[in-house]
């Protein structure tokens, strides 16, 4: 397992070996021991997954605040997405800075997303299988969501063949600008 720095050290993509024969292949995605040797020591305790049908959807930015936040480790089983960490840690020296990551089933990658940073990820293609860990459950109260497209973030998402406008939740749809966001980290 290699485990690969991003722009913001803290978000990390994991790249799982897989080892193929004329059947397919096999591949490990996570083991706690290796993630330890890397110094990422986490206990997930939930896991996740979403489903995509139309390629564009956009799914964020969404995070937890404390006590609940969560760290994530996200990859695809099906399709491809465009993954998306926002850094919202006041006094961080990447605060309000980004990091995408290319993540697909042919691939094998995935995105460790730590808390204290807003995730979201466009869909590259049509029916898109997401799973993701996380070290915290899931909680209503304490999620929070930072609008998408804020020009203050500059997010480069991509043009999705198809696609004029990205599909998006309605709660996604009235989000937030950052700058308008009361809950930071």
């Amino acid at each position: 397992m290699e485990f690969v720095p991003t722009d913001i050290a803290e978000v990390i993509e994991v790249r799982p070996k897989r080892f193929g024969d004329v059947r397919g292949w096999f591949g490990e995605t996570y083991r706690r021991d290796l993630f330890a040797e890397a110094g990422i020591d986490l206990e997930f305790v939930q896991d996740n997954e979403s489903f995509s049908a139309p390629a564009g959807t956009l799914r964020g930015l969404h995070y937890q605040l404390p006590p609940v936040a969560q760290d994530k480790l996200v990859r695809v089983v099906r399709g491809s997405i465009l993954d998306v960490a926002v850094d919202i840690r006041e006094g961080s020296p990447t605060f309000g800075r980004h990091v995408t990551c290319e993540l697909s089933a042919e691939a094998g990658n995935q995105l460790l997303v730590p808390t204290g940073f807003a995730h979201g990820f466009l869909t590259l293609t049509p029916d898109v299988h997401v799973v993701y860990k996380v070290t915290s459950r899931y909680s209503a109260e304490a999620e929070r969501t930072i609008r998408w497209n804020d020009p203050a973030l500059a997010i480069d998402w991509p043009d999705v063949e198809g696609v004029d406008e990205p599909t998006l939740s309605d709660r996604d749809a009235v989000a937030p600008d950052f700058a308008d966001q009361p809950d930071k980290f």
